[in-house]
């Protein structure tokens, strides 16, 4: 598989912050950091579409937001970001 190296720096308390979560998941870091890039980006193109679609629709309402909600099997608690 063809790979992209990018070399990139944190300050020390979050490198070590990598590593450890890294370690704790049992991947290595490139691996990890790529999970967690690609899970960046997926939350930005919903954020994206989420905020075209309100553009052109309206706002979504809490009734809505609640069904979609239940649907995905989320509760209040597992929103957080």
């Amino acid at each position: 598989m063809k790979v992209d190296k990018l070399s990139i720096s944190f300050e020390p308390e979050l490198g070590d912050a990598v590593r450890s979560a890294a370690a704790q998941a049992g991947k290595p870091v490139s691996s990890w950091l790529a999970e967690a890039a690609a899970s960046k980006l997926r939350a930005e193109a919903l954020a994206q579409f989420l905020a075209d679609w309100q553009a052109e629709h309206g706002v979504l309402t809490p009734e809505e937001i609640g069904h979609a909600e239940r649907e995905l099997g989320l509760t209040a608690g597992d929103t957080a970001a």
